[in-house]
This record gives C-alpha cells, sequence and structure tokens, in this order.
C-alpha cells in the first residue's frame, strides 16, 4: 500500500535474482499503527484497505489459493506473486487493488485463485497471523514499512526510495551501504532533506498511487 514500501520491494526483488537470498515477505500495517480513537481498528471492520490485502497474503502463505503444499516453498512462492501483482496493480497500473473486486481480478491475473479474497475474510484467524507479524515488527522497534528484519531479529528501517536501482551492481552496491548499518549498533538514522524539487520528481513517480487511493496521507515525526 505504501508507494516508498512498494520501491524497496522492487530493489529486494533485484538484489534476490542476483545474488539468490531468501527473501520472506510479512506484514505491517500501517493502518493499525496510525490508528486513532474512536476509529474501528482495521480487525474490527468488515473490510479494511490493506489489512484486508495482507490477510489475503496470509491465507495464501497456508498453501491455500493456488500456494499449494502446507506454507512451504510453494506457498511462499504465492506470496511472492500476490505481493508483486497487488504492488504492480496500485503503484504502476493505478489500479484500487485495495477492494474487493479488482483485488479478486490481481489474483487471476498473478495465477492465484480469487476465491482466496472471500476465503480469508470469511476466516477471522487470518487476523492472527496478521497481528504477529506486526507485533513482531513492533516488538523490535519498527514503526513503519519498509522494515527488514536480518537473522538475529536485527531490524532497520529503510530504505526509503523514490525509485528503485534498476541495474544490478546499483542495486547490489545499496545493499551493501544498507546492511552495512548492522555493523553500527548505535547508529539511529541518517536522513536526506527533500527540497522542492525532490517533491515534485516524488509526486511524478508516485502519481498512480495517488490517483488510485483512497485515504489520506499521514505522516509521522519519529524520533
Amino acid at each position: 500500500m505504501c508507494p516508498w514500501a512498494y520501491q524497496s520491494s522492487l530493489w529486494v526483488r533485484t538484489v534476490r535474482e542476483a545474488t539468490g537470498f531468501d527473501v520472506r515477505w510479512r506484514w505491517f500495517s500501517l493502518e493499525e499503527i496510525n490508528h486513532t480513537e474512536p476509529k474501528k481498528h482495521p480487525w474490527e471492520r468488515p473490510w479494511a484497505w490493506g489489512w484486508s490485502l495482507l490477510r489475503i497474503g496470509a491465507w495464501l502463505r497456508r498453501g491455500e489459493g493456488g500456494g499449494g503444499g502446507d506454507g512451504g516453498r510453494d506457498s511462499e512462492d504465492a506470496v511472492d506473486r500476490w505481493c508483486a501483482a497487488a504492488g504492480r496493480a496500485l503503484h504502476v497500473d493505478g489500479r484500487k487493488v485495495h477492494t474487493p473486486e479488482v483485488a479478486r481480478a490481481v489474483l487471476a491475473e498473478a495465477g492465484l485463485d480469487p476465491g482466496a479474497v472471500d476465503a480469508a475474510i470469511d476466516d477471522p484467524t487470518t487476523h492472527d497471523d496478521v497481528q504477529a507479524d506486526h507485533k513482531r515488527v513492533t516488538d523490535l522497534g519498527g514503526f513503519g514499512v519498509p522494515t527488514l528484519v536480518f537473522p538475529g531479529e536485527r531490524a532497520i528501517f529503510g530504505p526509503v526510495l523514490r525509485e528503485a536501482p534498476t541495474d544490478p551492481a546499483a542495486a547490489l552496491r545499496l545493499w551493501d551501504l544498507v546492511t552495512g548499518w548492522l555493523e553500527f549498533p548505535a547508529l539511529y538514522e541518517v536522513r536526506r532533506p527533500k527540497t522542492a524539487d525532490d517533491w515534485a520528481r516524488i509526486g511524478d513517480r508516485f502519481a498512480p498511487y495517488l490517483s488510485a487511493r483512497d485515504w489520506p496521507t499521514i505522516q509521522r515525526e519519529v524520533l
């Protein structure tokens, strides 16, 4: 759902292709992290834009909806295909994948069972799967996306990219820079200020997402 996280996912896929690293997608809810009273929590609503898409991913991970198996490699591949297809639909094609009808169509286009939408929503235990992944990140101090979790439960927020590097050499160079942070546990943040020109370029890059979303952007100050 987040255009920044989508760009980072493209980068991670390029790194994976170049290295063979094992990447496993997990769930984090911006809806929940930004929750304010008296608004309902996403699991208290019949359909929640981002949360419901995560529940579909949770269902696929169990080996349902075209994943095969019982939570093994085939299921992870199904999750990977769903995340890629849903992200492309929203952030490239400007489609409202956060609605049930478009979610069903995108699943079918990815070679997955469109019935996974209704099955995931009808099964209340998919809430538990998403909540468990979300809590894992918040317990590590996580507050947003993308969050990378490495062996040993070491977490890094970022990278926050306007566009992902498409050249494998550049993607691997960025990987080295990002994972280099793991060598410095006392280092918490480095930021590049955004100029007016940067914001204009960001608007151009994220135009499909901006045209399709049905929610406002929430800016949180993180210390």
